[in-house]
């Protein structure tokens, strides 16, 4: 009698349960809830600085004629030197897409995409090998 009424009281608990909607938590479940655009900028070498310094300084030689000429050629280094450097790091940026995803579990995660992706903000997702797949 004890027995039945532990199966019983079991049985009964379970339906209460599944009229709840209550249901195991999914640890690599989630949703996603930001999407971010970041810009990373590219570092010089040294090279865009030192070509720029040269093609600037010969440039600047060009330019005037005696003690004039000499300040000329000083300034178009210079000049060219931090150009140079400037469009060495432009052309080593890159652009990264970062999807943000909460888990059920509560925890946040981020995955970091080099194109764009098609993800969206509320999209319900699953991390099977670390990598996000739609649910």
């Amino acid at each position: 009698m004890k027995f039945l009424k532990t199966v019983l009281l079991g049985s009964a608990l379970a339906l209460s349960l599944a009229g709840t909607g209550a249901y195991a938590k999914c640890d690599n479940c989630g949703s996603v809830t930001d999407m971010k655009k970041v810009e990373i900028k590219g570092e010089g070498t040294g090279l865009g600085a030192v070509a720029g310094g040269v093609l600037g300084g010969v440039l600047g030689h060009q330019v005037g004629a005696g003690r004039g000429k000499d300040v000329a050629t000083v300034a178009g280094a210079a000049g060219g030197a931090y150009a140079g450097h400037q469009v060495e790091k432009n052309a080593k940026s890159k652009t990264q897409y970062q999807v943000i995803v909460k888990l059920e579990t509560g925890e946040s995660r981020t995955f970091t995409y080099n194109e764009a992706t098609q993800y969206k903000i509320g999209d319900k997702i699953k991390v099977a090998n670390g990598k996000l797949q739609r649910q």
